[in-house]
């Protein structure tokens, strides 16, 4: 049994929002890397059962791919509490991939949202009085 979730623009919201810790692979069929990847991140999936690994085939959810500006794919995505605190392209190898998943799990969220805040502050006060 697969223990990765296909995502897609229908299943998408409820996935972030129902669960603290999302992985997303961006990927498409024709990618050679992107095969290369697949069982690196089925493995890691296997190894982190209480997270959630998802995939989004962007041949597939042109949209979601769009909205989260992938360029190339595989991209590697993880989303903590609906805010995303990783995102690389390339193909990561076994070693790096359970490296960057040991350290969005070590995050503390409190910071992250905390940041995150004050990002939207400061945009927010750059576009008023001009």
């Amino acid at each position: 049994m697969s223990s990765t979730v296909e995502l897609t623009k229908e299943n998408f919201d409820q996935t972030v929002t129902d669960n603290e810790f999302v992985l997303i692979d961006f990927w498409a069929d024709w990618c050679g890397p992107c095969k290369q990847f697949a069982p690196v991140y089925e493995k890691a999936a296997q190894e982190n059962p209480d997270l959630v690994f998802g995939k989004i085939d962007t041949e597939a959810q042109p949209e979601l791919a769009a909205t989260f500006g992938i360029q190339s794919i595989p991209t590697l995505m993880i989303v903590r509490d609906r805010v995303a605190v990783f995102a690389q392209p390339g193909a990561l190898p076994e070693a790096a991939l359970a490296d960057v998943i040991g350290q969005a799990r070590d995050l503390d969220m409190d910071e992250v949202r905390k940041a995150v805040a004050a990002q939207q502050a400061q945009a927010q006060g750059n576009g008023e009085g001009k």
